[in-house]
């Protein structure tokens, strides 16, 4: 195959990307937390695609090829963004954790909800702690922070969801909020205790797997030192393909 044709497809690739308007017409509107690194993701994923479908095309693979590496970027992709979306959810939920340790700490020491709220803030990392001043703001103008909380969006939402119940029950039937707040507090700490031992209880049968998902790899490594040309018979196409 011409070399000229992948590297047309690159340039033609580039030159359709939309300008930093026409991105901002077209793209949903997200929060500035979130809208950069989603940007810049999808850039680099347009990017990597392009770039290696012209290598295999500019080498000589088939359609075969083409699919199969096509099959292997997607599940590395969707692995990369499950872990970060793990990691992510670990991050949230600590950051929780710490702002309700702390608005529970406030609340018992006769603190008012939108300063208890306040300091709960100051403690977290973005975005649990937009949520947090949220709540302050609405106890802050004399609603219910409940409010707040509730209208969370994101990775944390299960635990905000939580936290805005209590805090209705709470307003409710006047209970003690800081004791129904550390009974949340101590719900997610059980929560995530559980989680760590599922995934240790896991770790020996994800092994179990990523060794046996690379051993046809390790086949086609071994054969290729043998001299079998393994590689020449599976991108040469045919059968092969």
């Amino acid at each position: 195959m011409n070399i000229g044709v992948p590297v047309l497809f690159v340039a033609l690739a580039v030159a359709s990307y939309p300008t930093a308007p026409a991105r901002r017409r077209i793209m949903p509107r997200t929060s500035s937390f979130h809208a950069p690194n989603v940007r810049q993701q999808r850039l680099l994923v347009v990017v990597a695609v392009v770039i290696v479908a012209a290598i295999i095309l500019a080498v000589g693979g088939g359609p075969s090829v083409l699919l199969a590496a096509a099959i292997i970027g997607a599940t590395g992709y969707r692995r990369i963004r499950r872990t970060r979306g793990d990691q992510q959810h670990r991050d949230d939920s600590a950051s929780v954790q710490t702002g309700l340790n702390t608005l529970t700490a406030e609340l018992r020491v006769g603190a008012h909800p939108a300063a208890a709220c306040a300091s709960a803030a100051s403690e977290c990392r973005e975005p649990v702690a937009s949520v947090f001043r949220g709540a302050a703001a609405r106890a802050r103008l004399g609603g219910s922070a409940a409010a707040g909380f509730r209208g969370a969006s994101g990775i944390a939402t299960e635990s905000c969801v939580r936290i805005a119940a209590v805090w209705t029950v709470a307003e409710r039937y006047g209970l003690a909020l800081a004791e129904l707040l550390h009974a949340v507090q101590v719900d997610m700490q059980g929560r995530e205790r559980f989680r760590r031992r599922t995934e240790a209880s896991l770790a020996g049968a994800r092994a179990t797997a990523a060794v046996l998902a690379g051993l046809p790899i390790l086949g086609i490594g071994l054969g290729q030192l043998m001299g079998a040309s393994p590689l020449k018979v599976l991108l040469g196409g045919g059968i092969g393909g």
